[in-house]
């Protein structure tokens, strides 16, 4: 066990490193946090409930699976989940229609995942096993939802990782927390400042020195001197933090880890309209399609009058010229498209709007990570303990859900436990 005098600076208050500073600080070691933001959260972004009458996430919204680090946390939080309900919509460009989850060849496509033992990326996946124009449609979905849920490159992607997701065919189960990602931040922050951890905000870190002891030094020159750093940044940001030769060299593993964006959008109006369009369409959750944003989502079971949608992957470029103000309307004219309905009267019926392009964040450059077929191997060289610079975050999650908020918890916590064995 290493001695509790241990001082320790977190770079980065998200959930990674909030998760590791209360285990820290909790058995008595000195944890300092410096967040280059103006909040703690990181990519968990929460909206004013005024504006869209409940607490909206601009960021991370669903939990994902078992989630057991993530249930726990809010167990303690006195936190709720509530399940997704409802049915999936898709729009083929001239009609709504239920989504189907019937693959004529979902036999074939199991049996090729289940014999698969050297991984493949998932274009090469498709290549060999189903090229033929009969599995074209097929093709299609998987490649969309590589591209849009994984927020990932299918000529990169690891087929390994995704193997467990397609198998389940989409029961995966998914829920939100009540009250928002931002209550759980709330409540970690607040834990961690109640056992003595130190929180600077504004303090973006530019450089880890290294010589008889470690220092974090910020954009504006403050440099905090400690035994060790945890960095637990989003990948991007590694590349533009100077670091010590060993850990730089360390870092580099983070490349054959892929990274992707997602631009969410909000919209809040003063009815639920969509329901009007059909009756089947009151138990809408998810509506897939082809228009320039593709994933909407309502917040079935609430009957709140919110529509998120949802771009996610490298596609998402062709949108980086636009601001604030140009996604929103890419976004209504999206909804225009699908239901039919004219620009005009989805403006007049709109109360709030939001929207990011996580890629233009300058504390993120993207959303979340994913897994290419070097990934395992670049996790553990990033996982190490071997030096005072240690890296943390939903990146390194060797689980079946990286990318996620629980990713992200659990990196930290294990980050944490990695000191605490000395």
């Amino acid at each position: 066990m290493s001695n509790k005098s241990e001082h320790i600076v977190i770079v980065g208050a998200g959930a990674a490193g909030l998760m590791a500073a209360r285990e820290l600080v909790r058995v008595g070691k000195r944890v300092t946090i410096l967040e280059a933001r103006d909040r703690c959260g990181g990519r968990i972004h929460p909206l004013p409930a005024s504006a869209f009458g409940y607490p909206a996430d601009g960021g991370a919204e669903f939990v994902h699976g078992e989630a057991p680090v993530t249930r726990g946390l809010m167990s303690e939080a006195g936190l709720s989940l509530q399940a997704i309900e409802g049915t999936q919509w898709s729009f083929d460009g001239t009609k709504l229609s239920r989504e189907g989850r019937d693959n004529p060849h979902e036999a074939e496509l199991h049996a090729a995942l289940r014999d698969l033992k050297d991984d493949l990326t998932v274009a090469e996946f498709l290549h060999r096993h189903f090229a033929g124009d009969q599995y074209a449609r097929m093709r299609h979905t998987i490649e969309r939802m590589v591209e849009g849920y994984d927020a990932a490159e299918p000529e990169r992607a690891s087929t390994l990782a995704l193997r467990a997701e397609w198998m389940d065919g989409g029961h995966h189960s998914q829920g939100r927390v009540v009250g928002g990602y931002g209550a759980l931040i709330a409540f970690l922050a607040a834990e961690c400042c109640r056992h003595g951890v130190v929180i600077h905000l504004n303090c973006a870190v530019v450089a880890i020195e290294e010589g008889i002891t470690v220092a974090a030094r910020c954009a504006g020159g403050e440099a905090f001197t400690c035994d060790k750093v945890i960095l637990t940044v989003p990948l991007p940001l590694l590349r533009e933090i100077a670091l010590p030769q060993a850990a730089r060299e360390k870092a580099a593993a983070a490349a054959d880890i892929g990274f992707g964006n997602v631009i969410k959008i909000l919209l809040r109006f003063t009815r639920p309209w969509w329901r009007d369009r059909a009756a089947d369409l009151a138990d809408l959750t998810f509506l897939l399609s082809d228009e320039t944003i593709p994933v909407w989502w309502t917040q079935n079971p609430s009957e709140l009058p919110v529509l998120t949608g949802w771009f996610g992957g490298p596609r998402t470029a062709a949108l980086a010229g636009l601001n604030r103000r140009g996604l929103i309307d890419a976004g209504i004219d999206s909804l225009a498209a699908i239901f039919g309905l004219s620009r005009d009267d989805l403006v007049r019926d709109l109360v709030a709007a939001e929207a990011a392009n996580w890629a233009r964040d300058p504390f993120a450059r993207g959303a979340y990570s994913w897994a290419t077929p070097q990934t395992r191997t670049a996790q553990e060289i990033l996982a190490r303990a071997d030096g005072p610079v240690l890296f943390s975050g939903e990146a390194l999650y060797r689980g079946r859900d990286m990318g996620t908020v629980e990713a992200a918890l659990a990196s930290g916590l294990k980050t944490a436990g990695l000191i605490l064995q000395g």
